[in-house]
């Protein structure tokens, strides 16, 4: 008897084929720590998934700690260049040019051609030549006195205008100075060049305070002394004037004799 071949055969065979294959591939997607080998005979590779994925998670987070630790070291090293240049000194000093102008206008108050700023000098000077004692000793002394008083008093304002020529000259070299001072503060790379350049302008200003002192003083003495002069010779003038009509212990009658007697 002659039987028809079954048509469903190999789809049943198919069919359990796939149902092997899912039967196979359970324990892989279940149990990830089940280690897989591969090749055949002794030279077997064993592949483990879990501890695959373990060593990419450990150098993923080694790698990131690293990363940590380089970004630390940048933050450090900016700091330290922070600190650096903060702690940079500024290059200009203005203290040798600072020093040097007020060295010269204290020079021209010392070389005053009159009467010096002393205290001691200015005593005894006018214990000696002013107020009331210009009115004392002869005529020759007190004209010589006068004079010597009226030389003093032009000296003094010839003191006063060298002083003031002398800090009218030092006020193109404080501009200069402030410019560069200005300049250095503005382009500071830390705060200790900034503080610095503040001083040296701070000491600048101070320096043309002692210029402007320094010309308050030798106008005021000059002025002084004129005022000086000119209250002596009001009491030289009234003594001249006393002496003058002076004229000894008066008249005293006689008895008057003639010729013929």
């Amino acid at each position: 008897m002659h039987r028809t071949p079954d048509r469903q055969a190999p789809s049943l065979t198919f069919t359990a084929a796939l149902l092997a294959s899912a039967l196979a591939l359970t324990p892989v997607l279940t149990t990830p720590a089940q280690a897989f080998f591969f090749g055949g005979g002794g030279g077997r590779i064993v592949y483990d998934p879990q501890n695959h994925a373990e060593s990419i998670l450990s150098a993923a987070r080694a790698l990131e700690q690293i990363n940590n630790q380089i970004a630390q070291l940048q933050n450090e090293a900016r700091m330290l260049v922070n600190q650096a240049q903060n702690l940079a000194r500024l290059p200009q000093s203005s203290l040798a040019r600072l020093q040097g102008a007020v060295g010269e206008t204290q020079k021209l108050l010392s070389d005053a051609e009159s009467l010096a700023f002393d205290v001691a000098a200015i005593e005894t000077a006018f214990a000696e030549d002013y107020g009331t004692a210009a009115s004392r000793g002869t005529f020759d002394a007190s004209l010589a006195g006068a004079r010597s008083r009226w030389e003093t008093s032009v000296a003094s304002f010839k003191d006063a205008l060298r002083v003031q020529a002398g800090v009218v000259g030092n006020i193109e070299d404080a501009r200069s100075q402030m410019d560069t001072l200005v300049r250095q503060s503005q382009d500071a790379v830390g705060a200790l060049q900034a503080a610095q350049a503040g001083n040296q302008l701070l000491a600048l200003q101070s320096a043309q305070l002692a210029d402007l002192t320094a010309v308050i003083a030798a106008q005021n003495r000059a002025v002084a002394l004129e005022a000086a002069r000119a209250a002596s010779a009001e009491a030289q003038g009234r003594e001249n004037l006393a002496r003058f009509l002076d004229y000894g212990a008066g008249y005293t009658p006689g008895t008057v004799r003639l010729f013929g007697n």
